[in-house]
This record gives structure tokens, C-alpha cells and sequence, in this order.
């Protein structure tokens, strides 16, 4: 179900119902955990970007705010020093045990890390490397109340190790800090006829079984599996408990279960929806038995997906989603935005007032939004949205520029570039899938006031349309051609604004961002941000 172009998706229909997706941009791999009576916390993965491992909360499972990060930056720093959508955290699993939030994940290249803290909002650990190794993804652990034991199991990467569709599970020590054997293959997906691609499993506990929730078949065509089993190491059965079926929501799979304070059942995972990312809905669960009297869970609508429910028992809350607009106060920005890699010095610049002031980096890849690390991004906010921002040019050095973008796998940007000559030039230019460099999508023109209004209209299908206006009394004129934006390796396209040079000696100059707006996105969060979250430097 999709909202009316220009409107804002509401998640919460304010009637006792909700619509999915209930988190409508690119929060991939969700796990969720409830803590207390009715907080809900959320992480997802972050690949590549800085900071790492978001941080979701909600009062009713509907309405979510983004209220921090976990992970400041990527280790080892110097492999996140360029962007690489492809590696860092993917699929993290969050638990709380033992009055401390828990966060482990796979990075590919790595092996499994885990951080935690005291609180949601930290201090967090420094990354522990729990076990190292090519192609380990997706690792969940399990604190086992009925005998004091913890697990972790993980899946495989066929990108890095050769081997994938299969989950390996391990006895962990208390901490969080050792395994203690070598590993066994808990659930083979060779084994089990039609099974592929078995990867992102979530580890439970429940009526004196061991579940594991995982999903197969693929983002774009899979379907999500429940295995159950008496004892950890197994055998375990298997049972599609969500699949496609009739709906529109295709591969509908890898997320957590998570049980409110009234003894309800609820499951999140995502959707696959192309540049607009991995999509979040929220399903109803239940729990049924077979001919033997045991146990299986039942996902959404007898196991398709829902479309419109009724909400989660409880008080009614104010709509809510993650914030997407920034005044960027004292020249920091809101835990919406990421860099494309780990920062470095002197990026931003504080100050007293408002707006960003990014620095014009010097990079031999200038020509290339996809190999800069000092681009600024955020997710699309919607399928049809309008992000906006007001920019100047401040002493800028011949070649320096600054500007909007949608980037991805190909990209396109509007703003503003100092030229051979001296003057100021409005400019527009893209880059194909295939493309290692940028060239222009429209004919530069004149920006004599160094200063621009820019603009971005997005249709579903990621469809995008540039404007500016450059304070010539024409006001806003559409540039170029529709622009199809594209995923950027495992996550969808980005919003990003970016201060850029070519080599050279001395500063090249400031771009000043002011009044970040987006319009026809989700409402903007009602919950202030952690406060050493919201002025990033």
C-alpha cells in the first residue's frame, strides 16, 4: 500500500490500526528487543557507513525514533577509510541480559564482534572480535535462563568463505567474550529440499524448545523459516512460517520476534525494495500445534503478510518516525546522518549559529561521489518525498564545489562549483553503474550570489527529479533528466550532501548548509535525540 504522492506515510492510522511498512526507508535487518514494560529498541545493519549500528525506539512497535548510535566507528579504521557498502556490520542481533544491551554482528571480512553498554544511550564497549574469520554473517546470541548456559549461532558469506546456506552454533561463555568449542553445523539448508541462501538466524528459547527464526530463498524472492529443536546442537525441523503468497510484499523475511508485557506475539523483518532499500513491517504472531502437540509459530495472516492490523495492545501513542529535516545547530547534525566511511579531521567545522559547514576536501577521486568518504548521508525517508537545502559557496578554490545528491551504485547531485574563470556556477551531474567518473546532466549556468536553493522530488521507483534556484527571480527550474536512482552495493540509495576538491595545495573553501527540509516524509520524530548525538563534529 502506498501513500499519495506528496503525502507523509503514517504508519499509525490513528483508529487503532496500523499500515505496513511500519519503518518506510532502508532499516535493513532489523532485530528488536522489549525492555521494562513497553520499550522496544531496534538496531539494524549499517554495512560501511559511520556511526555504525542504529539505535530505534518505540512505545507500541508502530511509532519509532532513531535515538542514537553504537558503534562511533568501523575497526580496523583504516579498512573504512573509503566507502564500502559491501562490508562492515551486517545483520546485528540485540538482546538485553544481565542489565546490559547486547549487540553482535558478522562482518564478513572480520568475523563476529559484539559491543554492549549499561544503557541504550551508553557508554558502549569498544568492538570485541569473538571469532575471527572470512564469511562469518549474521551471529545472534542466547542467554538460556533454564540452565544458565549462552549460545551463538552464525551464517555464512559464499562471497568470502565458499560456503553458505548453513548456520553454525557454538556454546559461548556468560561474558559474551569466548566460544568454547569449535562449532558445530546446527542447520544444514543442502539438506532440506527447495532450501537456499540460509542466512540471518535469531536465536530463542520458548516452551522447552530452541527456535531459530531464519530466513532463505534470497532479499528479493525468499521467505522466512522457523526451525525448532530440544536440544541446541539439534536436529532441528523446519516449517515456512511467512511467505509472499498472494500479497505484494515479496520476500518477506529476516527480522525478530519479540513478546509485549500483555503476553502478545509480534514479528518485524524487511521487504527488499530496490533503491528505496530494505522496508521494515511489523506482523502479528501466534503460536499453534501440530499433530504431535507441539509447537509452531504462525506469522501475519495465517503466514502472508499483513497489510493493515490492528495495532499492539496498549495506550495510544503520538505518530512518530525516524527525523529526517536538520538547522544543523552549532554546525552539528542529527543521528539521522552518516558518513559513507569512517570521518577524519576537520571535516565539519563548529560555530554559534546554525548550519553545516562542510569542508571542501581535497581527494584525487573528486569526480567520483562513490569513492568519497566525507559525503554526508541519510536514507530516503519515503517512496515519494521532497528533500530540499539552502547551500553557499564560501572562498572556494577553482574546482571546489558542493551540492544535494542521491547516490548509490549511480548517482547524481546539483550545486554549486567555483569555475576556471572565478565565477560560481550552478551545476548538475551523474554517474552510471558503470561510469568511474561524472559528467554533467545539464549546462551549467550562472550563480553570480554564490548561493543556491536546491531540490530533489522523488517518485516511487526511485524516480528523481533535480531543481534549483540560484536567486534570479525565476525561482525553482528543473535540471536534467529523470534520474533512476540505484541500491549502493547492499543498501539502498542515500541522500547526501558533500564538500569536495581537486588535489592541490591550501584550502579550497566551505560549503555552508542551512534548513535541510523534506516534505511528503514520515512525521519527524517526537523524542529528542541523545544530546552526544546530536552535534557530531
Amino acid at each position: 500500500m502506498n501513500a499519495p504522492s506528496g503525502r507523509p506515510w503514517t504508519a499509525d492510522l490513528g483508529d487503532g490500526t496500523y499500515r505496513n511498512p511500519v519503518l518506510n526507508a532502508d532499516w535493513s535487518d532489523p532485530d528488536v528487543v522489549r525492555v521494562g514494560d513497553d520499550h522496544y529498541y531496534l538496531t539494524a545493519s549499517s554495512f560501511g557507513r559511520a556511526p555504525g549500528l542504529p539505535l530505534l525506539h518505540s512505545r507500541d512497535l508502530v511509532n519509532w525514533t532513531l535515538v542514537g548510535h553504537a558503534l562511533e566507528r568501523l575497526t580496523p579504521q583504516e579498512d573504512f577509510a573509503v566507502p564500502r557498502p559491501d562490508g562492515g556490520v551486517w545483520a546485528p542481533a540485540l538482546r538485553h541480559h544481565a542489565g546490559r544491551f547486547w549487540i553482535f554482528w558478522g562482518d564478513p571480512d572480520q568475523g563476529v564482534l559484539q559491543v554492549n553498554a549499561p544503557g541504550i544511550h551508553g557508554p558502549w564497549t569498544a568492538p570485541h572480535l569473538l571469532k575471527p574469520g572470512k564469511g562469518l554473517i549474521d551471529a545472534c546470541p542466547l542467554w538460556d535462563e533454564e540452565t544458565g548456559e549462552a549460545y551463538l549461532v552464525h551464517g555464512w558469506a559464499r562471497s568470502r568463505s565458499g560456503v553458505k546456506n548453513r548456520l553454525t552454533g557454538h556454546r559461548m561463555s556468560p561474558d559474551g567474550r569466548t566460544l568454547l568449542d569449535e562449532g558445530t553445523i546446527v542447520v544444514d539448508g543442502d539438506r532440506l529440499p527447495g532450501w537456499f541462501t540460509l542466512e540471518g538466524p535469531k536465536l530463542y528459547r520458548h516452551d522447552g524448545w530452541f527456535w531459530i527464526l531464519a530466513p532463505a530463498g534470497s532479499v528479493e524472492t525468499g521467505w522466512q523459516g522457523a526451525f525448532r529443536s530440544r536440544s541446541f546442537f539439534g536436529p532441528y525441523e523446519e516449517k515456512v512460517v511467512l511467505e509472499q503468497g498472494g500479497t505484494e510484499v515479496n520476500g518477506p523475511h529476516q527480522g525478530g520476534w519479540v513478546r509485549t508485557s500483555r503476553g502478545e506475539d509480534w514479528f518485524l523483518h524487511f521487504q527488499s525494495r530496490g533503491a528505496h532499500g530494505r522496508v521494515v513491517h511489523l506482523q502479528p504472531m501466534r503460536w499453534t500445534t501440530d499433530e504431535r502437540g507441539h509447537p509452531w509459530p504462525v506469522l501475519g495472516d495465517d503466514g502472508t503478510p499483513v497489510g493493515v492490523h490492528r495495532k499492539p495492545a496498549g495506550p495510544p501513542r503520538p505518530p512518530a518516525a525516524p527525523a529526517t529535516d536538520d538547522d544543523f545547530p552549532g554546525g552539528g547534525f542529527g543521528p539521522q546522518w552518516q558518513w559513507a566511511a569512517n570521518p577524519g579531521e576537520g571535516w565539519t567545522t563548529p560555530h554559534d549559529g546554525d548550519g553545516l559547514r562542510l569542508t571542501c576536501v581535497r581527494a584525487g577521486r573528486a569526480d567520483d561521489l562513490r569513492a568519497l568518504a566525507h559525503v554526508l548521508t541519510q536514507r530516503l525517508p519515503a517512496e515519494a518525498f521532497t528533500a530540499g537545502v539552502e547551500l553557499r559557496l564560501e572562498a572556494a578554490a577553482e574546482g571546489a564545489r558542493a551540492g544535494l545528491a542521491v547516490v548509490g551504485d549511480a548517482y547524481s547531485w546539483i550545486g554549486l562549483e567555483r569555475g576556471p574563470a572565478g565565477p560560481v556556477r550552478l551545476v548538475h551531474r551523474f554517474a552510471e553503474h558503470t561510469a568511474d567518473r561524472e559528467r554533467d546532466a545539464a549546462h551549467p549556468r550562472d550563480a553570480p550570489r554564490g548561493r543556491a536553493r536546491l531540490r530533489v522530488e522523488v517518485s516511487p521507483g526511485a524516480r528523481c527529479r533535480f531543481l534549483a534556484d540560484t536567486g534570479d527571480g525565476q525561482g525553482f527550474r528543473p535540471s536534467g533528466q529523470v534520474f533512476a536512482a540505484a541500491p549502493w552495493g547492499w543498501t539502498g540509495a542515500l541522500l547526501g550532501l558533500f564538500a569536495a576538491a581537486p588535489p592541490g595545495t591550501g584550502e579550497a573553501g566551505t560549503g555552508v548548509f542551512t534548513r535541510y527540509r523534506t516534505t511528503g516524509a514520515p512525521p519527524s520524530t517526537t523524542e529528542e535525540p541523545n544530546p552526544r548525538e546530536k552535534s557530531r563534529p
